[in-house]
């Protein structure tokens, strides 16, 4: 922190504080979470316990790999959001629980990320006398920063599901489905069945299983929405940070969402 002048560094200090606290309380939750999922036997979300507080030592190798000073409020935001969708998420099964936890997750995670995409680019126009890109240009790049973090982890949790056969891309009932798989000719023309009240699933030992009021989707609907709304928060942030380059004193708050460089 030797470029932080005194003042910034009591300040950074008072601040870091907060999230320090809420960094101990949320890893002693999830210690204990993972405790009573491994005396339960279900070492699934046992591991998940063990990824969330990897996760947690993410923004202080970042911070200190790079040089860079994470805002408090970022942090504490940082941090609550892995619990919320590791522990609360998956292992408590807020996402069925609760309708809309999936959503605001990912709106907030297209928020973060087109923040942290913001700050790589602003960084270096700040830093450098040779490079000095326009306020359009930073905001591209932030919102395409996000998007991409955004497909990434649809990849992952695609290849969750096809690999550790989880449901991470969780399905959901649709009454009507649009197909070019079921043309009989094998034309290009999908053929429309609509009000689907119950499909039955056949296997081979016999087993039928039924699911009423549709047709199970596979994850697509999913992974389109997340994907939707994580645009949504990108494009937020992204245009918040076009009008903070435009006039820094302006939009200072968006400070506290925007790493720094120590």
């Amino acid at each position: 922190m030797g470029k932080f002048s005194k003042k910034m560094k009591k300040k950074y200090e008072q601040t870091n504080k907060r999230s320090i606290a809420v960094y101990l309380t949320l890893r002693i939750l999830v210690i204990v979470s993972m405790v009573f999922q491994i005396l339960a036997g279900n070492l699934e979300n046992a591991f998940m316990c063990i990824l969330s507080l990897f996760l947690f030592t993410l923004p202080t190798i970042f911070s200190e790999k790079f040089k860079i000073g994470l805002p408090s409020l970022l942090e504490v935001i940082i941090y609550l959001f892995i619990f919320s969708a590791m522990i609360l998420g998956e292992i408590n099964n807020f996402y069925g629980i609760i309708p809309f936890w999936d959503t605001l997750l990912h709106t907030l995670n297209g928020f973060l990320c087109a923040g942290i995409g913001f700050s790589l680019v602003d960084l270096l126009n700040q830093n450098s006398q040779k490079i000095n890109l326009s306020p359009i240009y930073v905001m591209i790049v932030a919102f395409c920063f996000s998007m991409t973090i955004g497909i990434l982890w649809e990849f992952y949790e695609f290849t969750a599901d096809t690999v550790f056969r989880t449901d991470m891309q969780k399905d959901r009932i649709v009454q009507s489905i649009s197909s070019v798989a079921l043309n009989k000719n094998g034309e290009n023309v999908p053929i429309k069945v609509n009000n689907i009240e119950k499909t039955e699933i056949y296997t081979k030992d016999g087993t039928v299983t039924t699911i009423e009021n549709g047709y199970l989707d596979i994850g697509i609907i999913d992974t389109m929405k997340d994907l939707f709304v994580n645009f949504i928060g990108a494009v937020i942030f992204s245009v918040i940070g076009f009008l903070y380059v435009k006039n820094r004193d302006k939009y200072k708050f968006t400070e506290n969402f925007i790493p720094t460089k120590q």
